[in-house]
């Protein structure tokens, strides 16, 4: 995947995520807390000794006019005894309508990612959004905010010309989210976010989350999904853009 071109990239996973991508909780406006659970996993011998391990977390509380998130994710892996992936996320957002087709948003989300040189990431945002399309078989919302992020660094790093342990900035919020009741047991849900920087004009970071599940049970599902992460600028000798394919089996709790 070039680097050089993200905006090829995000288009390219855009398009797998429609045919591969990750569970999502029940979204249903009665006021009651649902919850999902999602794990995967998979290892090999011989030649190359290799272990991965996946899990997912979410829960949500949906009425008339509001809905309530959080979610989390774990990623580990080693390859001959070296660790390959590390990163952990967590995240909420509150959305309150202020009409029929108007809301205003709050999130705060964070990231740890060893390999990535992330110590920690803290992202907090806020803005108004628009619901352009508002059906049970589906939804389709656009949103814009400001944010404000604090990366710290595992090793000192350049970024954006300077040599960093921590860097902190000003953010837009720029982010379009749809959900799809494809049939009767299969659901897709896909969000990207672009975040323009405004305290280095020019440099900017952008994440896609996409997901598909097909129910076996009330309460299984099969799932895989596609994440990818991209930031304009992430250091010396790191790559622009992280991406992640997973599947598993996820346990649903309605």
């Amino acid at each position: 995947m070039p680097v050089r071109k993200p905006a090829r990239s995000l288009a390219l996973l855009a398009a797998v995520a429609a045919c591969s991508a990750q569970a999502q909780v029940t979204l249903k406006p009665d006021g009651k807390w649902r919850y999902l659970l999602t794990a995967g996993a998979n290892a090999t011998s011989g030649n190359t000794d290799t272990t991965q391990f996946n899990a997912t977390g979410e829960a949500a509380k949906v009425t008339d006019h509001d809905k309530l998130t959080f979610r989390g994710q774990g990623n580990f892996g080693r390859v001959n005894g070296v660790t390959s992936t590390q990163r952990y996320v967590a995240g909420t957002q509150y959305n309150r309508d202020i009409s029929r087709n108007s809301f205003y948003f709050g999130s705060g989300d964070f990231l740890k990612d060893r390999p990535a040189n992330i110590a920690h990431r803290y992202s907090l945002a806020g803005g108004v959004g628009r619901h352009m399309i508002r059906r049970d078989d589906l939804t389709f919302d656009i949103s814009v905010g400001l944010g404000y992020t604090q990366d710290s660094y595992v090793t000192p790093t350049s970024v954006l010309g300077q040599t960093r342990s921590e860097y902190g900035r000003t953010e837009m919020v720029l982010a379009e989210e749809s959900s799809h009741q494809l049939t009767g047991t299969t659901k897709l849900r896909q969000k990207l976010t672009v975040y323009p920087n405004l305290t280095d004009t020019g440099a900017y970071r952008a994440l896609l989350d996409a997901g598909i599940s097909v129910a076996m049970t009330n309460t299984l599902s099969l799932t895989a999904g596609v994440n990818y992460r991209y930031d304009s600028d992430p250091g010396v000798g790191l790559k622009n853009g992280d991406a992640s394919f997973v599947t598993g089996v996820s346990l649903r709790f309605d």
